[in-house]
C-alpha cells in the first residue's frame, strides 16, 4: 500500500493551471523529497492533499481511501507556511491549545512525547516569541505530530536554518520515519540537505510530475566522474578531451565525466607532461542531477 496516491490531477486560478494532470506515489514509510522551482504547483500539491483547497478534477487517495475520508485524514498532519502559534504563549500552552483543539484525550502525555521527538522537551516554558527559526520549524512538526499521524505533509521547514538547525531537523525527520512509523513529504529547495535524507523523490514542473524515482534510482542514474587540478589548467583539458569524450573545466576543476580510474588519468596526464596536484572521484548530486535534468526538458 502507498501513503499518497495521485491521478490526473489538476488545480487551476483564474483559468491559469497550477497543477495540470499530475500523477504521484508515495510508498509507506518513505521520506519523499517534492522537488521544483517556484510557482511549479509543490505548495498546491500538499494543500489539496490536506484538504486546504478543491481540485478541479482527479483523485487523492491516502493509505489506500480516498483522502476526504474522516478515519484517514486524522492520520495526517501538516506544517505548511507557519506553526501558527501565539507569541506570548511559551511553547507548552500552545502545544496545549491545539491538542485540546483536537480533542486528545491525555493531552499532557501526548506533549511530552512530540516535545521529545523534536528535541526541544528542554524548552516547553519558553515563550514562543523567544525560540530561534530553527526550534520554530521543530515546534511547528510537533504541532503537526499531536495524534500520531500516519503521514506528515511538510512544506519548506528547512529554509532559511543555519547549519546545526539543519542537522537537528535532518535526525528529527529520520527519527520520525524509522522509530514513529511515519510516512514524510517534504519540499524543499535545499536539495544538498534533503539528499542526506530522502528516501524517494517526485520532481514537478509547471503542474506536471516529470520524474519519480527512488534515492537508489537516482544515485545509478547520476553520472561518476573524476576531478582533478593542475598547474597548466588549460593545457591538461586539451590533453584530455583528445582521449575522452566529455571533459569539462568547471569552476577551479577539471572534470572527466564517465570515468572513474583516477591512477590511469594521472598516469596518462604525465605522460603528456602533466602533473596532477590533486585528484579525487565523485558523483553528480542531487542538486546536479536536477540542473542537468531541467535543461534537458527545457531543449
Amino acid at each position: 500500500m502507498n501513503a499518497i496516491e495521485i491521478r490526473n490531477l489538476s488545480k487551476s486560478f483564474r483559468n491559469l493551471y497550477a497543477l495540470d494532470g499530475l500523477n504521484m506515489t508515495v510508498p509507506v514509510g518513505a521520506i519523499y523529497g517534492f522537488i521544483g522551482e517556484n510557482g511549479s504547483g509543490k505548495s498546491t500539491t500538499e494543500k489539496l492533499i490536506c484538504g486546504h483547497l478543491v481540485p478541479d478534477q482527479g483523485e487523492i487517495k491516502l493509505f489506500g481511501r480516498d483522502y476526504t475520508d474522516p478515519g484517514v485524514r486524522v492520520r495526517v498532519g501538516a506544517l505548511i507556511e507557519n506553526a501558527g502559534c501565539f507569541p506570548g504563549s511559551s511553547v507548552y500552552q500552545n502545544l496545549m491549545m491545539q491538542a485540546i483543539n483536537l480533542g486528545l484525550p491525555n493531552p499532557d502525555e501526548e506533549i511530552r512525547r512530540v516535545l521529545e521527538i523534536v528535541r526541544m522537551e528542554e524548552h516547553a516554558g519558553l515563550k514562543f516569541k523567544k525560540c530561534s527559526l530553527g526550534m520554530k520549524q521543530r515546534i511547528g512538526i510537533a504541532m503537526a505530530l499531536l495524534g500520531d499521524p500516519a503521514l506528515l505533509i511538510l512544506d519548506e521547514p528547512i529554509n532559511g536554518l543555519d547549519t546545526d538547525g539543519m542537522r537537528l531537523m535532518r535526525e528529527v525527520l529520520v527519527d520520525i520515519t524509522q522509530k514513529y512509523n511515519c510516512t514524510v513529504l517534504i519540499s524543499s529547495h535545499i536539495l544538498g540537505e534533503l539528499e542526506k535524507i530522502a528516501t524517494h523523490y517526485g520532481i514537478i514542473r509547471q503542474g506536471k510530475m516529470i520524474m519519480e524515482l527512488s534515492a537508489e534510482e537516482m544515485d545509478s542514474r547520476a553520472q561518476v566522474f573524476v576531478s582533478l587540478k593542475t598547474k597548466d589548467m588549460k593545457g591538461a583539458k586539451a590533453v584530455l578531451a583528445g582521449k575522452f569524450a566529455d571533459v569539462r573545466e568547471e569552476g577551479e576543476y577539471i572534470r572527466v565525466y564517465d570515468v572513474d580510474d583516477t591512477a590511469a588519468i594521472v598516469d596518462f596526464l604525465m605522460k603528456n607532461g602533466h602533473i596532477v596536484s590533486e585528484i579525487k572521484k565523485n558523483k553528480i548530486g542531487l542538486e546536479e542531477y536536477y540542473i542537468e535534468l531541467m535543461s534537458k526538458k527545457e531543449g
